[in-house]
């Protein structure tokens, strides 16, 4: 499991659920003020996570040669319900099988057939796995549709802060995407002190830059389009934040 999402992990989600086919790591870069290589390396990322599991095609059945879809809701023992739900995936004729955290109707079974009789056939063999089927409906329609919260409207914060965190004692750190107008873009961090664009205070923790993580020194330049780290014991202000987003 992992704990925390920033806002690019959550927008990747967001537009791949939409429309995985149709969505390429350059459009979503843009909208979140990164490199399309730094998309391709969180994609990576999230898959290594398990947070991203596959790429699926939504398939309306009915348009496919009037083809029939059936729910089956049945209950397995809580011992048996793992084994048993990875057991009817593998039966011909079953496109989907969900575990549920309740007692009874724990196993939803959605299967696929060209008429009354062959989901009949594919019920029996479900069954016959050791399902008790409780109930069952022919589908008519489903939607599927992106969380929300991991889209445009479920922002909170500006377009530039990709994450925030408030921790004891009043410390703060931020994840700021660097604007093409921000006022350290092509500086050094070394420069950057100088001219008084980063406080004393302010870590510069991470550099995040197409599919690399830089290790923050004196002289390494910051960017357009870099996704960077901040930390302050005290909090950051509107003006140091700003230096990177452009805001």
């Amino acid at each position: 499991m992992v704990d925390r999402l920033d806002e690019v992990d959550k927008r990747i989600l967001y537009h791949l659920v939409r429309d995985a086919r149709n969505t390429s790591a350059p459009m979503i870069a843009d909208e979140v003020n990164v490199s399309a290589g730094t998309i391709r390396n969180r994609i990576k990322q999230l898959e290594t996570d398990g947070v991203l599991r596959g790429y699926h095609a939504h398939i309306d059945y009915g348009h496919a040669e009037g083809r029939l879809t059936n729910l089956l809701v049945g209950t397995a023992s809580i011992d048996e319900r793992e084994r048993l739900a990875r057991q009817i995936a593998e039966v011909p004729g079953v496109v989907n099988v969900r575990q549920l955290m309740c007692g009874t109707g724990n196993i939803h079974v959605t299967t696929v057939g060209e008429d009354a009789q062959e989901l009949s056939r594919v019920t029996r063999d479900v069954s016959e796995m050791g399902l008790d089927i409780e109930d069952e409906h022919l589908l008519q329609h489903e939607e599927h549709r992106p969380y929300h919260a991991f889209g445009p409207e479920g922002r909170r914060d500006a377009q530039s802060i990709a994450d925030f965190m408030s921790l004891s004692g009043g410390a703060e750190v931020v994840e700021v995407s660097v604007a093409p107008d921000a006022k350290i873009d092509g500086m050094t961090l070394s420069e950057a002190n100088e001219r008084g664009l980063i406080a004393s205070e302010v870590l510069v923790v991470s550099v995040e830059r197409d599919e690399r993580i830089l290790t923050p020194k004196g002289n390494t330049e910051i960017r357009a389009d870099d996704l960077v780290t901040l930390f302050a014991r005290g909090g950051l202000s509107e003006e140091t934040v700003g230096a990177f987003s452009g805001d």
